[in-house]
């Protein structure tokens, strides 16, 4: 496989052309920001680390049945994928109450969700990720509407395998977002990544934050916690 040009540079990671005009790389940066880009460091080790996470997830998803862009690893740092038309719409689910959406209903952080709420975002940084609807999905044209319903389907599915993974390690899947792409085929496919960069994961007990959380509110440890949900999973990063 030749790795040719830059396509697209996200936040974290950077998206390679290939001979074939159906594939991508993706390559896994040490970046790492915060606050749409307010807050940016280097950490040493993170590229690899998300990088073999995402994969280890993908397969787990792929083995559940539920279809994704990613093919192989390529190396520490890059994984080989399919090439998608991305939707530009991030899936939220949350199963405990964080983040932004205490700020906005004033609730307190950590309480069980049931069921787990749903929400969709504009993926647009100049606008700070706006939250949006399916109305709003189909009036802008960013999604038909069977695509919009086989996100929430896959979504929620995606948490039926997750949550049930992380538990058995002893962590809890708080929340998470994912995107989506249309395949060649037309088919609805999980794209883009899923680490801890993208999710919030608790241990069970003290509820320790292990995921980015720590970067955003300053708590260390990074990499080292990312690390540390890996080996619980059974990953190893050597």
């Amino acid at each position: 496989m030749e790795k040719r040009k830059e396509l697209y540079q996200g936040k974290a990671k950077s998206v390679f052309t290939t001979d074939d005009p159906e594939t991508l790389i993706l390559f896994y940066r040490n970046d790492t920001s915060a606050f749409d880009g307010k807050k940016i460091e280097q950490l040493d080790r993170k590229g690899m680390v998300n990088n073999k996470f995402n994969a280890f997830i993908m397969e787990k998803l792929e083995a559940a049945g539920i279809a994704t862009h990613f093919k192989s690893l390529l190396s520490d740092q890059e994984s080989l994928v399919a090439r998608l038309d991305m939707i530009p719409v991030e899936c939220v689910v949350r199963n405990i109450s964080a983040g932004s959406i205490c700020r906005r209903l004033g609730v307190e952080e950590g309480l069980e969700l049931n069921p787990p709420t749903f929400e969709f975002f504009l993926k647009n940084d100049d606008l700070g990720d706006p939250m949006i609807n399916d109305y709003h999905i189909s009036s802008f044209g960013w999604a038909e509407p069977e695509h919009v319903e086989k996100m929430k389907a896959l979504t929620f599915a995606v948490n039926d395998v997750l949550k049930a993974l992380f538990l058995d390690s002893n962590i809890l899947l708080v929340d998470y977002k994912l995107e989506f792409g249309v395949a060649t085929g037309g088919e609805v496919v999980l794209g883009d990544e899923f680490t801890p960069d993208g999710c919030r994961l608790w241990d069970v007990d003290t509820r320790e934050k292990l995921d980015k959380d720590r970067f955003r509110q300053g708590l260390g440890d990074v990499v080292e916690s990312y690390e540390l949900v890996g080996r619980r999973l059974g990953l190893s990063f050597d």
